[in-house]
């Protein structure tokens, strides 16, 4: 489908009628930060070339009339009446609304019509700027005045209360809050921001998608978290004098200092926290300087940390990551995202691509006996109004 355009027509032809707004929501990228957000640590993800597009409009009357293009499915509800659906999809919308009345705003009813092009199961955030989005439109519609940080935070509690995802705020901040060629740096403690440029006229990044989806993930995310959490306690009583609040709080030559109070398992857990966020402040000097070379070894560094200390790749992205390393026209590479899987995160040269991709596809092939998904990804601007007529 050609974007926004199938999202016009399509609304055209179901309610007879333009659009009122029609937006533009990127799913994001994180280049640098991974586990560190329940850390209360930093991140810095990047609004990308890949979104959802919404054609909206208000409706005279309290009814909600969602359309979802890529699932050819429609769904009819209303604003006094909002539960879960079992088509699990129109919740994303719905959550958003029902944040909005919790929050003493009340949204009329409207017909939207939504699709894109961001890859599902990529790990590139589509529910996110689904729900930032929509979020977004609603407070244009509706006149709420709300500021992007505020939509963000509605946005994740949609999902966190509606949906009953337990996610963090990086992604839905990296929608709403996205600046082409840029990179964004958040402090996921104060929810402060900063932006570091990316210039890139002759590198781009590239993702490779392993298609591996473990199931693990849940599981040994909570787990993780139980052992950076104890991390915490210990290291509280290991230093009384300083204020600890979560490892965002220590250096490595303090944790160091007391490696053997603490269990292995669990000291390397912190040490790789604490390092990742080392890097991701040093990965923002990289950028502030121009020094893509530096950049490329913090991804590096970042991957070996979730290989060997954190333990959440997998034998297929060490595999992707490692088969770079030989690769002159390749700058860094990392896996991206949770973990046990999905698709790793590569900066190379632009020139170097196509031949980069038949390399990869014939020797991932070779080894694992199925084929690879490329997504090439630009560095865009975060939700936007593309289309206006009221």
């Amino acid at each position: 489908m050609k974007y926004p355009e199938s999202v016009i027509q399509s609304f055209r032809q179901t309610f007879g009628e333009n659009p009122a707004l029609v937006v533009r929501a990127p799913g994001r990228i994180n280049l640098i930060g991974e586990h560190t957000d329940y850390n209360e640590g930093f991140v810095l993800p990047a609004a990308i070339d890949k979104a959802i597009w919404f054609a909206v409009s208000p409706r005279a009357d309290d009814r909600l009339h969602f359309q979802a293009l890529d699932f050819r499915d429609e769904f009819l509800g209303e604003l006094k009446n909002l539960k879960k659906s079992e088509k699990h999809w129109p919740n994303y919308l719905l959550g958003t609304f029902s944040e909005l009345q919790k929050n003493g705003f009340q949204p009329g009813g409207v017909n939207v019509i939504f699709g894109g092009d961001i890859p599902t199961g990529a790990g590139l955030s589509s529910s996110a700027a689904v729900e930032s989005g929509l979020l977004f439109a609603l407070n244009e519609l509706f006149g709420f005045s709300l500021p992007r940080p505020e939509l963000a935070r509605l946005a994740q509690r949609a999902e966190n209360n509606f949906v009953g995802m337990n996610c963090g705020i990086m992604d839905m901040y990296a929608s709403l809050m996205g600046r082409e060629n840029h990179a964004l740096l958040l402090d996921c403690r104060s929810l402060e921001t900063e932006y570091f440029p990316v210039n890139l006229p002759d590198f781009t990044f590239l993702l490779c998608d392993s298609g591996v989806k473990h199931q693990l993930m849940d599981s040994e995310y909570n787990t993780r978290r139980r052992e950076c959490e104890e991390g915490v306690e210990m290291l509280k009583k290991l230093f009384p004098k300083k204020e600890i609040r979560s490892l965002r709080d220590m250096s490595s030559e303090m944790l160091f200092s007391e490696k053997n109070n603490l269990r292995e398992v669990v000291f390397r857990r912190c040490k790789f926290v604490i390092e990742e966020n080392e890097r991701v402040l040093s990965a923002c000097k990289a950028l502030k300087n121009n020094d893509l070379n530096e950049f490329g070894k913090l991804l590096c560094q970042s991957h070996e940390g979730l290989q060997h200390a954190y333990e959440v790749t997998c034998p297929e992205t060490d595999f992707l990551v490692e088969q770079t390393f030989s690769d002159p026209a390749v700058l860094g590479a990392r896996q991206m995202g949770g973990g046990f899987g999905g698709c790793t995160l590569n900066l190379l040269h632009r020139d170097a691509v196509s031949d980069f991709q038949e390399k990869m596809q014939a020797v991932y092939r070779g080894k694992w006996g199925r084929d690879l998904k490329f997504y090439p990804v630009e560095i865009t601007n975060g939700v936007e109004i593309v289309n206006e007529q009221r």
